[in-house]
């Protein structure tokens, strides 16, 4: 029995078991069931064409590996809602197709940005100012080149994770904590995120300021080997940010150049110079400009508000490490009292401890330089990086997994923008036929013996579901 169909290059198409569906311009035709059985050898040659014209980036197993991660990726901290699990299934579920390279891709390309560079958006990242390498030197090309090579998306993923043992202690308590403390995973997740802000490799020696803990660490190859108190910034306008530099000498005996919101905005310019005799007895020297302008330096000595050391760090932020006459202060609990900067517990110990390394000046030549009372800057021999980070949340100086203070109201915006919408996150729209398939489809037409046919084109709305 005869019957309407559409074009015989759909019907070859639908014969031969491609997973293609195409809809095309209906024309009536007149087609027997010979016809379609007739058909059939040159539904099969057609697939072969596609077959042999397309080379797809994400095998099956490739997929499995991916999905296989995805639904897991909670133990991250992350939502594994976020990368799409059921569109990666579906895709799979048409075999090794572009559609597949399509969705795969995308979704290791969120879940690579969001391992390597943080899921918190910049908006819930309370001045942060990190420039953060990693995506330079950890593209997601070369990690996709790693999973074609046979690696597996766990492996090639976790690998992405920071190094430092912190954030392990931190996935670690995330597992522990059951999903009834809400609250406890949310900040866990956040601090998590956080550690993901920074570069991935802190440098084998670094010294690191967790500003809520009001303490610093020197780690080496990944031993605490030193820790120090610290006061750091009171909430506000004068909130130390987050930032990494590197600390390139020592500054025995320094001067201190006073900041203007300290010269005009707290009066100490007037004060200064209406008391010459106070000014002396604390080493303050004003110099007042053909314009008005009023510089203050503090000379070295027991009275500078920098005490006897600070660290040379030149940054945009004007932020140090150094030390304070005021040092009965870091017995307090709360130590969030400074204009910014980061006062440090026996920061001549730790100055002479850095001095003093790995081919520095020696422990006698620094001792000396300290009690010249002259101004000396000391290089380093290599410069050690130094990361101010905001953890409100991880192992504090014995080891034991802490929740410090949210001195500056951060925590907030981090937990929210762990679910924030990612603007610009779609997976791709199911591809258009390439130029070489319209091709291919002309050619079954004319297989099938039916070169008066409409071509088909993109402009017919071919498409691959």
């Amino acid at each position: 029995m005869k019957q309407k169909s559409r074009l015989l290059s759909a019907i070859v198409l639908g014969a031969g078991g491609a997973a293609l569906a195409v809809p095309v311009q209906a024309q009536e035709v007149t087609v027997s069931c010979g016809d379609v059985e007739a058909a059939l050898p040159f539904a099969y040659q057609l697939q072969s064409l596609f077959d042999a014209t397309e080379q797809h980036q994400w095998t099956r197993d490739m997929a499995q590996s991916l999905l296989e991660f995805v639904v897991t990726v909670s133990d991250e901290g992350l939502d594994p809602d976020d990368y799409q699990p059921e569109a990666l299934r579906a895709a799979m579920e048409q075999g090794e197709s572009e559609r597949l390279d399509d969705v795969a891709g995308t979704i290791f390309g969120w879940l690579v940005e969001d391992l390597r560079d943080g899921r918190v958006p910049a908006t819930g990242r309370r001045s942060y100012h990190v420039d953060d390498p990693d995506a330079r030197l950890y593209p997601a090309p070369e990690l996709l080149a790693r999973l074609q090579a046979g690696e597996d998306a766990r492996e090639v993923l976790t690998w992405l994770d920071p190094i430092h043992p912190f954030y392990a202690a931190l996935r670690d308590a995330l597992a522990a904590t059951s999903e009834e403390e809400e609250q406890t995973r949310d900040l866990i997740r956040a601090n998590m995120d956080r550690w993901r802000w920074l570069p991935r490799d802190l440098g084998a020696t670094h010294i690191l300021v967790n500003v809520p803990e009001y303490h610093l660490r020197l780690m080496v190859d990944g031993e605490i080997v030193r820790t120090h108190r610290v006061i750091v910034g009171g909430p506000g306008r004068t909130a130390t940010p987050q930032f990494s530099d590197q600390v390139e000498g020592v500054i025995f005996n320094p001067t201190w150049t006073v900041p203007q919101s300290i010269v005009v905005g707290e009066g100490l310019g007037n004060r200064v110079l209406n008391n010459p005799a106070w000014a002396r007895s604390r080493g303050y020297v004003a110099t007042r400009g053909a314009n008005g302008y009023v510089s203050i330096v503090q000379q070295p000595g027991p009275q500078n508000a920098l005490g006897l050391v600070k660290l040379d760090m030149p940054n945009e932020h004007s932020i140090f490490l150094h030390d304070t006459p005021a040092r009965e202060r870091f017995e307090d609990e709360y130590r969030a009292l400074s204009h910014g900067c980061i006062r440090t517990d026996r920061a001549l110990d730790f100055a002479f401890a850095l001095a003093t390394e790995d081919g520095g000046i020696t422990q006698e030549e620094a001792q000396g330089i300290s009690d010249s009372g002259v101004y000396t800057r000391v290089p380093l021999p290599q410069p050690i990086p130094v990361h101010i980070a905001y953890f409100t949340m991880g192992p504090d100086t014995d080891g034991e997994m802490t929740r410090f203070a949210d001195i500056y109201d951060r925590d907030a915006a981090a937990i929210a923008g762990l679910s924030a919408a990612r603007p610009g996150r779609r997976l791709p729209q199911k591809a258009s036929l390439s130029e070489s398939q319209v091709s291919l489809l002309g050619r079954a037409d004319l297989l099938a013996g039916r070169a008066d046919t409409q071509p088909v084109g993109k402009d017919q709305g071919a498409t691959l579901q």
